[in-house]
């Protein structure tokens, strides 16, 4: 019993660390914010105060049945950063 419960809280404790948000892109230069998506691949930002987002470099990073869409967020620097994409739900009908 107690191996199970430890067990649980290994589980509990590693996939909070996965749900984090990473740094605020506001306070980052445009350049800085697109290095690390592309370093990543695949980042949770914080756009804002209250708000967050999933950016990816390519569409290797999206589902399947998702595709890559332009994402542009604020910076330190210019408040309309091109950064990488975001995952889109649908067929890429462009």
């Amino acid at each position: 019993m107690p191996r199970l419960t430890s067990t649980l809280a290994m589980i509990f404790l590693s996939t909070g660390a996965l749900a984090q948000v990473g740094p605020s892109t506001t306070g980052r230069p445009c350049a800085d914010d697109r290095g690390l998506v592309s370093s990543r691949g695949a980042i949770v930002l914080s756009t804002g105060q209250y708000t967050y987002g999933r950016f990816v470099r390519d569409a290797r990073y999206c589902q399947v049945d998702q595709y890559p869409q332009p994402a542009y967020v604020p910076s330190d620097d210019n408040p309309q950063c091109f950064v990488g994409y975001r995952c889109a739900d649908g067929p890429d009908d462009f």
